[in-house]
């Protein structure tokens, strides 16, 4: 877990967001068939990796560097642009789910969230991982990076009041043997 950026980096990032559409998320693609808000509850936009976000993923890519040193894993590339994604009071959620799947989402190894909100701007949504007989919450602290492997079931829980904030950016890699 990293303090991924500082207040006025949190600024920048707004601005950044606002420079693109939003989307209703869907469910393992861009496939708008493949929506369904039973399993997630979500809008998204993509920051695209261009001269205004370049910093944003130089900054990302060190965390993902230094916490891979953990894990070993052979990481190649950026997967998909950031996701900017906000989850909204009346439900908005994902439940249980893999960053992995069908081709591309297969070749993820390290997933990313940074929590953008501050824990007081909304109640519900954590951020929850299963690991065992009843799952673990990551911290809700706003601007902290949290990085896991990409295999790691997690899910988001529904949201009851107030709006969650989070940026979202997958890393891959070769097959995992």
């Amino acid at each position: 877990m990293y303090n991924a950026f500082t207040e006025e980096e949190l600024e920048w990032i707004g601005n950044l967001h606002e420079l693109y559409p939003y989307q209703n998320a869907s469910i393992g693609s861009d496939d708008v068939s493949q929506l369904d808000e039973s399993i997630r509850k979500s809008k998204i936009k993509w920051i695209h990796h261009d001269d205004r976000s370049w910093w944003v993923y130089d900054k990302l890519a060190k965390y993902i560097q230094e916490a891979n040193k953990s894990w070993g894993f052979t990481i190649n590339s950026i997967i998909d642009s950031i996701q900017y994604t906000e989850y909204s009071e009346g439900g908005g959620h994902y439940d249980w789910h893999m960053d992995m799947g069908d081709h591309p989402n297969n070749n993820r190894k390290i997933s990313l969230t940074i929590q953008l909100s501050s824990p007081d701007d909304y109640e519900g949504g954590d951020l929850e991982f299963f690991l065992g007989r009843t799952p673990d919450k990551a911290p809700r602290e706003q601007l902290l990076a949290i990085l896991f492997p990409s295999y790691l079931m997690h899910r988001v829980t529904p949201i009851t009041k107030g709006v969650r904030k989070s940026l979202v950016l997958w890393v891959g890699g070769d097959t995992f043997r």
